[in-house]
């Protein structure tokens, strides 16, 4: 991707990507795939017409939003080092099998937002983190005019999972290309408690609540290269 694509990657308008942010970012960033470990708080809520309208506009045209995952992530070690990211993947499904866009995003870290945008198309901005990623714990997260908070409790004991996510990004020439990521680890089942505080439509989709979830202490991930155009 140009770097002056950068700031017209679809995203909702929580994820902008400002001329002051631009100047933090670095010349490079490395190229995808990425992979590391990471500490994990993921939630499901409903989709509907809100959530629709949080997807991009070829995507909002060709698919219903059937639900939200939210989430938040301590990465430990990736090719941009150490960061802290929050979420919202609006889910939906194309022949028979299930997809998710990543609407909102943001992270602490510059090189991260440029490796997101470059690589995979992934709005992110950048904002606050303050927290821990962890059972018992909270994380705050605050960007420039919105705050999203999730307490984590976990409900039984941790049981290893894999879990592979597919997400279909749109770019800025308006070609959906698809990506593979792939989670590996124990997770234990948890109630989250998000607070979302925006102006705008993010917390009418990344709805405030008690949400069923997940919280993986320690994963292995990997995001794969962005391929070819996805076709319905």
């Amino acid at each position: 991707m140009d770097r002056s694509e950068l700031a017209t990657v679809p995203g909702v308008p929580e994820s902008p990507l400002t001329s002051e942010m631009l100047t933090q970012l670095p010349d490079s960033a490395p190229p995808a795939p990425w992979e590391g470990t990471a500490s994990v708080v993921l939630w499901m809520t409903r989709g509907g017409k809100a959530a629709r309208q949080a997807l991009p506009p070829r995507l909002r045209n060709e698919v219903s939003a059937l639900a939200v995952v939210g989430g938040m992530v301590h990465y430990r070690d990736t090719p941009v080092g150490t960061y802290h990211e929050v979420f919202g993947n609006v889910g939906f499904q194309r022949r028979a099998r299930p997809r998710g866009v990543v609407s909102f995003m943001a992270v602490d870290s510059p090189a991260s937002l440029l490796g997101g945008r470059s690589n995979w198309s992934l709005p992110k901005t950048l904002a606050s983190f303050d927290g821990e990623v962890a059972a018992g714990r909270t994380m705050t997260t605050v960007g420039q005019d919105w705050r999203v908070t999730a307490k984590v409790t976990a409900v039984l004991p941790a049981i290893p999972m894999r879990i592979p996510l597919t997400l279909e990004q749109e770019w800025p020439d308006g070609i959906v290309r698809p990506c593979t990521m792939r989670i590996r680890g124990r997770g234990r089942p948890a109630l989250v408690t998000v607070r979302v505080e925006a102006p705008g439509s993010l917390s009418r989709w990344l709805r405030s609540g008690h949400h069923a979830g997940m919280v993986f202490e320690a994963v292995k991930f990997a995001m794969g290269v962005a391929e070819e155009p996805a076709r319905a």
